[in-house]
Parts: C-alpha cells; structure tokens; sequence
C-alpha cells in the first residue's frame, strides 16, 4: 500500500499549484493556489461566503445582511404564514430592524478554516477489512470533531463552533472544517412568489428567464445584535458585461462525476426510475388536493413547488445517463483508469480490483435499495411529524452513549441543529400531512408486498388512508412545548410517551436500524474502501488536474458571460424588463404582482434582468455570488439551463449554462417597485 500513499501524498500536496484554470470543476478554496485569484482574494470571499441550510448566501453589509435567493427562504416565508397569510406569495420586507421576521429552522455556517486529516484516517483503518475500517473512519471523525470543538472553546469562546468531517475526492482526502454557526436568522426582504418564480415550472431549468428570485436575509450574533461582519462583499450594481470574466462562490450539493460505471448504471435502471415513478404521483395527488379548494393550494404549495423542481432534475438527470455517446466515453476513460490501476498494483502487490468490489455492492444495493429506502430512509413515512418522532426515539437511544459510539448524526457537534429544528414553531397543517403519510404508506405496501415483516402489522387492520388519519389526528408533536418536554426528558420520558407517533417510531427502529447496519455493512464499506483506492489511482493518473466531486462544502468556479446555440440558434446572455413585461400573459404562471404591473411605466425597460454564464454548478449553488475580478458580487445564481442538470455527471461546456440574477435589477426593483430606500443605502447602492 506504500506506492498509493506516495501518490496520495504527492497530489495533495501539489493540487493547485499547476491547476488548469478552466469553467470546468468546482475548487474547495484551500486547494487554490499558484492560480488566480489571489490568495488575498479568496480569503476575503472565503470569510463572506455562508451555507444555508439548504442553499448558499453571501454577506453584503457590515451588519450581518445576507444576499440569497427567495427560493431559499421559502420555508421561512412558509413558517411566518398561516392558513390566513401567504407571504411565500405574498413576500416581504421588513419596515425597520425590529420588524426583521425570525427563521427559526435556518442556519448559516460561514467556514473558518480547515486541517487536512488524511494521514489520522488512514493510520486507523490500516490493514482492517472494510466492515471494520468503515467503523473506524467514522469514529476517527467523530473524535476529530470533537477535538475541533474543545479547542475552539478556548480560541472562539463567544461564537457558535460546527466542526464537521469532510471527505474529498470519494475519501481520497479527508478534511475537518471549522465554521462559524449563525441560528438567529431573520427575513430581511423576499418578492413575490410570481417574480421570483416567474414562469413557474415551464420555465423552471429553461432560458431565456426573467426571475427576481433574491432574498435578503440578516444574522443575529448570541446576544440578539446584528452579527458584525465588517468582511462583506460589495455590490457592484452595474453587473457583468458580455464575456466578461465571473466567478461563483457557494456551496454545490452533490455531483457523481467520478462514480463507477456499475454506480451510474444503478442510478439509471433502479435509483432514477423508481423516484420520478414515486415523484410523479404524488405530484398528482398533491396538484388534486390544491384543487379541492384554494386553502389546500396554499398550504400544499411549498411542498408541491419543492417536489415539482426535484422531479424534473430526476428526469434531466435520466435523460443524460440515456446519453450513450458520453456514457460510451465514461466506460473508456474507466477502462484506462483500470489498466492504470492494474500496472500501479503489480508494482505495489495489491490484488483487489476496486472496481469489481464496487460492482458486487451493487448486487448487494439492489437486494436493499427499496426497504432501505422506504423503512430506514423514510419514504414510507412521508411526514414532518414521523420526522419529528423518530428523531426523539433515536436520540433517546444515542445520546446516552458514548460520543463517539453514535450514531454520526447524533454526535455532540449535531445536538444543537437537532434541538434547534424540533424547537422551530413551523406551521402543520394535519390534512397535508395525511396525504402524504397515506401516500407513503400505500406505496411502501406496494413495493414491500402487504406481507413483508414490517408492513403487515402495520397495515393487519388499518388502510393507509386510516392509519394515516390515527396517527395525525392523534399526536401531539405539532406543539413544541410537548417536542421539548420529550427532548429534556430525555430515553426516560420518550420511553414512557403513548404518543402514537412517537410508538410508530419505536415499533419502526429495530427493523430500519437493522437495514442500515446491512446497507453500511453490506454496500457503504466496501464501496467507501475501494472508492478510497481508485481516488489514488485518479491521483496517479491525472495529477494535479483533478477537482473532486461537490459535497456542499465551500467551492470556486470560474466562467464568462455567454450564451449558446439551441437548435442552432443563439441563445443571447441577457433579459431585460422589457422581456418580462411582453412574457406576461395575465395566466399563472406568467402573472405579474400587482406592483409589478403598477411599476412598468417607472422602471427602466433596458435594466438586465437575468445573466447566463459558463459557470459549472449544481443545486446547493443556489444564492451563491457572482462575482468579478475584483471580488465584487454582479450577480446571484439562481438556477441552470436544462443542459446544465447533465452537470452532475459531466461538463459540457457547449450549452452548461449556470442562471443568475443581474445585480442592475435588483437595484431597480427595490428602488422602483418597492420603494426600499433604507435597505439600498445599507447596500451601498448610489443615490438614485
């Protein structure tokens, strides 16, 4: 094994310094260097760059002001409304500071630092089998962690800490990052759902678009005070110019660009079939239950828009993998790989092919993939408040361990998020929660068989429709007080709870425990063992031109503003407000808000709206900043092209286009349409 951890080693060491700086490949920050942008430069974006929850986001004021995207906010909109108000439709701006509404779900981590601990990884799963190194790695991380947050009692003692262990390149290298946590978030300004989401889903992955989908966002330091972030990134409100050199700061998702073929040959026949299957007819249900009455619409909207974006990636993302051109050139380039990998064996004795382990996890997956799925996964128990359930059962059981004999998600460092979210007073609304509780049930009794061990008990005497209706009208895990008093009270309390909910969660554990065990045994240690040989392997083949597959951590990506060719005819970088207003038929999805339409003989028709550019994301990038040479923000991605769905396979960098938001129609709106004089100011724009 001592020729692979030279190669390791090697890479690590030089990866950025002869990088090819190309639009392909999101960078983690710490990997940059000997490129530009300065190190200076990534410093200063570093330190302004914040991951959402579920998106990106940027600071933009010396007082803690955060610029994201209203598709980002939309749960906090959602938490503030009510069966009476609809601010996701309605949006917001706040008046003044005291009226800047709370986001009690929502975080914010802007990363500090982070410390390679490769070597630490490596040197406790030495000569283990893969069952046995899969346990070791985690608990080596969770250790890491836990010595990350002891320190930064001593070197950050008025801050919120988050250590978190970080794999790259498929365990390749492994990380600890350090970051600073912000749990008081409040709603600064969010538009209108019709402007921020003009279009809807037709247009939705489509260009051209005309979309205002920003978010302003504020975070509040431990003592209730505007967070003071005297590092922030300016606005340049002029925005990008064609051609023009940008790059995008945030935090990409999840991108598989080097699985195996075995695992994206499972993705396309077993993973991405059975999900747009599933997704398509809950999508149906949820479009018919809006239609009942316009309560329903509203407060099934959240969860429909959500369901309506994950679909249609889903669909993208199958279309590509059909792509036998480009599939053809992935089993070459794995086939090189191989023959690499075969040479460099010979030469350090290692026999195993990781590749052939890797395929037969896959058999083992598809024995497991769908009661995995539906029991430990939890798509047969689709519901905020089973969420809320097994999240207390499990915690009952773990908390009481040792640290680093948790399970990962119940370790010390996940206790904070964990109490945050079930303190969160989020709005449940029971009808929504027994459609979708009913509908999960029915398909896990579909695709499980009435008879499986866990299903038949289940379902012995009750219809998923029934069971359904019992178990929502019946708990009480709507009401915070009573989440807590389970949460203090600790395995005594939730041990002894009636609730039926929280029985449905315990009755449930043994079983989804017992498929995890398998699933991590089974599919998640050998894979994970052989994924680390072949991350070597690329290390030996590819040097330093390799970036590593998004995992939501901090990434650079350079682009232009451009344009392509659809169908052989141009497809040109800019909207304007004109385009929106000629779009806008007066029919949803194109229906404009009321000051939209008030405000069209006011605003500049010539104001950019929307930019295309080069830039390689995917979801995650969402609210990132666009930003120029000068580090200063031109524009907030909010979306991609059709095209660029692709992307988590590979880039093409013919027709990937990443979508933003030009900073001149910010600037215009809050200006014109929404008379936000004081919030322009904190912003730095010029006197209009």
């Amino acid at each position: 094994m001592k020729v692979w951890l030279a190669c390791l080693l090697f890479a690590g060491a030089a990866l950025g310094s002869a990088t090819a700086w190309s639009d392909e490949g999101m960078w983690p920050l710490q990997l940059l260097h000997g490129v530009e942008p300065s190190s200076e430069w990534l410093t200063r974006v570093r330190a302004a760059s914040a991951r959402l929850a579920n998106c990106s986001a940027t600071f933009v004021s010396a007082d803690g002001l955060l610029l994201t995207n209203q598709h980002c906010v939309r749960n906090c909109l959602a938490e503030r409304s009510s069966r009476r108000v609809n601010l996701v439709s309605a949006g917001y701006l706040a008046s003044a500071r005291d009226r800047e509404a709370s986001c009690s779900s929502q975080v914010a981590d802007v990363l500090l630092d982070t410390q390679e601990v490769t070597s630490a990884i490596e040197a406790a799963t030495r000569n283990l089998d893969a069952r046995a190194a899969n346990a070791a790695r985690k608990k080596t991380l969770t250790d890491l962690e836990h010595t990350c947050h002891e320190q930064s009692r001593t070197t950050d003692p008025d801050a919120q800490i988050r250590c978190e262990g970080v794999a790259l390149y498929s365990g390749g290298q492994y990380y600890i990052y350090r970051y600073r946590r912000y749990t008081d978030l409040r709603l600064v300004f969010a538009p209108e759902l019709a402007i921020a989401a003009f279009g809807g889903d037709p247009d939705n992955f489509q260009y051209p678009r005309w979309d205002l989908d920003v978010a302003l966002l504020r975070a509040y330091d431990e003592r209730g005070a505007p967070a003071h972030t005297p590092g922030f990134l300016r606005l340049n409100f002029n925005g990008p110019k064609a051609g023009e050199r940008v790059y995008v700061v945030g935090n990409p998702g999840a991108t598989f660009r080097n699985l195996t073929v075995a695992q994206l040959l499972e993705m396309r026949d077993v993973e991405l079939p059975h999900a747009i299957l599933r997704d398509s007819e809950l999508r149906g249900r949820l479009i018919e239950f809006g239609r009942i009455r316009p309560a329903n619409a509203q407060i099934a909207q959240t969860t429909l828009l959500s369901l309506e974006n994950t679909l249609k990636v889903r669909r993208y993302e199958l279309d590509a993998l059909h792509d036998t051109e480009r599939f053809d050139r992935l089993r070459r380039e794995e086939s090189d790989l191989r023959a690499r990998f075969a040479s460099l064996s010979r030469a350090g004795h290692v026999t195993a092919d990781p590749w052939e382990q890797i395929a037969r996890a896959q058999e083992s997956n598809r024995q497991l993939a769908l009661p995995h799925l539906y029991i430990e996964g939890g798509a047969g128990f689709e519901s905020l408040l089973f969420n809320y359930a097994r999240t207390l059962v499990r915690a009952a059981d773990e908390r009481p361990k040792p640290n680093d004999e948790r399970l990962r998600e119940y370790t010390d460092g996940a206790l904070l998020r964990i109490e945050q979210t079930l303190r969160a007073d989020v709005p449940v609304y029971a009808e929504l929660e027994e459609l979708t509780l009913s509908f999960s049930l029915a398909r896990m009794r579909e695709f499980l068989g009435p008879d499986n061990p866990l299903v038949q008990p289940l379902l012995a005497k009750d219809s998923p429709d029934s069971l359904a209706r019992k178990l929502i009208g019946d708990t009480n895990l709507d009401k915070v007080a009573f989440r807590m008093k389970l949460w203090n009270g600790g395995a005594a309390a939730v041990n002894a709870s009636h609730d039926p909910m929280i029985e449905l969660a315990r009755d449930v554990d043994p079983a989804a425990r017992a498929l995890r065990q398998r699933y991590e045994d089974e599919v998640e240690a050998p894979v994970q063992m052989a994924s680390e040989q072949i991350a070597r392997a690329r290390f030996a083949a590819s040097g330093t031109t390799v970036y590593p597959d998004a995992n939501f951590t901090l990434r650079l990506n350079a682009g232009s503003v451009q344009g392509w060719r659809e169908n052989d005819l141009p497809v040109i970088p800019f909207t304007r407000f004109r385009g929106l207003y000629a779009r806008a038929s007066g029919y949803d999805p194109f229906v404009l808000p009321t000051l939209w339409q008030h405000a069209r003989g006011f605003v500049n028709p010539d104001t950019p709206m929307d930019i295309s550019t080069s830039n390689d994301i995917v979801g995650g990038n969402s609210g990132s900043a666009l930003l120029d040479a000068q580090g200063d923000i031109v524009g907030v991605i909010f979306d991609g092209n059709s095209h660029s769905i692709a992307g988590a396979f590979w880039y093409n960098p013919t027709d990937n286009r990443a979508v933003a938001v030009d900073t001149a129609a910010l600037l215009e709106a809050l200006r014109v349409v929404y008379g936000a004089g004081t919030l322009l100011t904190e912003l730095g724009a010029p006197p209009g």
